[in-house]
């Protein structure tokens, strides 16, 4: 892929991230200066669970595994994420460990949004800062009826 083309392809998977969905081209673009770019392997660890939660990951390609710890040798998989999601979002927000392991399933391009990146955005493009935390709090919301949602199907009745 050419140098030329990476940062229009880049601006154009970040715009359907919820995050980023009410920016607009220019806006879009100014982001894509924020944000770095790794590749993991298939097998390699992304973070384990109680590291340092400093930035919010968005999978471009490939799929991850999002484990908790049963025993000091094993772990339970909760859930594979792939293209297009989103794991970490409160990081860019709030200073606690992260609550699981992630780990590649497959060879993996993964885009970071630090939480330091995330406040000179802030600071230095207010308005853009307070449409992405207007898409944070919506990611949120709509996690938080997904999980109350699972949380009433589950429950026993009070009678």
């Amino acid at each position: 892929m050419s140098n030329n083309n990476f940062p229009k392809t880049l601006v154009d998977f970040i715009r359907d991230i919820p995050l980023f969905e009410s920016l607009n081209q220019d806006e879009l673009q100014v982001v894509v200066g924020y944000l770095k770019i790794i590749e993991l392997k298939s097998g390699e660890i992304l973070f384990h669970e109680w590291d340092k939660a400093d930035f919010v990951c968005f999978i471009e390609q490939g799929r991850l595994n999002i484990m908790r710890k049963k025993n000091a040798d094993n772990y339970m998989v909760l859930n594979t994420l792939g293209r297009g999601r989103s794991i970490g979002e409160l990081s860019i927000i709030e200073n606690f460990p992260r609550s699981t392991t992630v780990k590649a399933k497959e060879d993996a391009r993964l885009i970071l949004l630090y939480r330091e990146k995330f406040e000179l955005i802030i600071k230095n493009h207010c308005e853009i800062g307070i449409m992405i935390l207007k898409g944070l709090a919506g990611l949120l919301g709509q996690n938080l009826r997904k999980t109350s949602s699972r949380l009433a199907d589950n429950m026993l009745p009070l009678d």
